[in-house]
């Protein structure tokens, strides 16, 4: 036997169609690949600059009313 017999002449062509590599959910997650290790960076970059980066102390930037 050649292959499965299909009631449908069509549906040997269109069963690609309901492959899991198609599927919408499969779609979504390919189309930015490296967005999850962004986010992941990124937020720990801004933990890293807002708590444990060293900060200029105050009163010595713009406006600070002393001319040099």
């Amino acid at each position: 036997m050649p292959g499965p017999q299909y009631r449908d002449p069509w549906a040997a062509r269109e069963a690609w169609r309901k492959s899991p590599i198609f599927s919408n959910r499969a779609m979504f997650r390919n189309m930015f690949p490296g967005l999850g290790t962004a986010i992941v960076a990124f937020t720990a970059y801004v933990i890293y600059d807002d708590f444990i980066a060293a900060k200029p102390a105050h009163g010595h930037g713009h406006g600070s009313g002393e001319h040099h």
